[in-house]
């Protein structure tokens, strides 16, 4: 049986290349559901993913009536491309988004994650990220970040993913 992945993206460029991470994923053996913040989801072929994925891309949280989210349950998690919203709200534990809210409840549940935040040099600077990164590594959550450097390429981001991030 193939490990589940789930893959968060953010609203950042990146996230309009994330078929290119899906599709080497699932050669390396993940099953791949694709999850995505609002702004997240502009970024994204969405019908694209849930044709490579076999589900649709989650963006909103269940309703009432609703009595599964239709995921199976996660192996690990790849946040990417993370923004500076999502890190901080992730870090302080605000799930106002279904994205949001998977992370903090997957972090408690122990499940390997992996967050490879994409931001503007002025931002990555801000204090408050850095604390909260911070935060997040004592969580159990590592983070593929330099703020020096561009964003890794999906490659080098499986390969974190693999090496067990």
């Amino acid at each position: 049986m193939k490990r589940v992945l789930y893959s968060i993206a953010c609203g950042a460029p990146a996230a309009s290349g994330l078929a290119t991470f899906v599709e080497l994923a699932q050669a390396a053996g993940w099953h791949v559901r694709v999850i995505a913040t609002p702004m997240g989801v502009k970024f994204l072929d969405v019908e694209r993913l849930a044709a490579l994925t076999g589900g649709p891309v989650r963006t909103d949280f269940r309703l009432p009536h609703e009595t599964s989210n239709g995921l199976p349950p996660a192996d690990a998690i790849v946040v990417a491309p993370a923004t500076f919203n999502t890190i901080n709200k992730w870090a302080l534990g605000i799930t106002d988004t279904v994205a949001v809210g998977m992370l903090c409840e997957h972090v408690g549940m122990g499940v390997p994650t992996l967050a490879v935040p994409q931001v503007k040099a002025e931002l990555a600077s801000h204090a408050v990220f850095k604390s909260n990164l911070d935060a997040l590594r004592s969580m159990g959550v590592h983070v593929l970040f330099d703020p020096g450097a561009p964003l890794p390429s999906w490659q080098d981001v499986l390969t974190e993913l693999n090496s067990g991030a």
